[in-house]
């Protein structure tokens, strides 16, 4: 699982409060949302995965109360 740094994630970090990862294509999104939430001691409120390019996508959404700005700010990503 790897972070994305791209001028549309990080608008997507700022505004909606969303964090973007290129993953395994065989990761589900129970996988997905438990791995995240074990690493950066989160709570997920939802998931969209894109395949594009033979890669997978991952927008996770965070609930309210967890800022991804935070998230981003531990990784470096900001």
């Amino acid at each position: 699982m790897k972070p994305i740094v791209t001028e549309k994630a990080v608008m997507l970090i700022e505004t909606k409060n969303i964090l973007v990862f290129e993953l395994d294509k065989r990761m589900s999104k129970v996988e997905i949302k438990k791995q995240v939430e074990e690493m950066f001691d989160v709570k997920v409120d939802k998931i969209n995965t894109l395949i594009k390019k033979n890669k997978k996508y991952a927008y996770v959404k965070l609930k309210q109360n967890y800022p991804a700005i935070d998230v981003a700010t531990k990784l470096g990503l900001i």
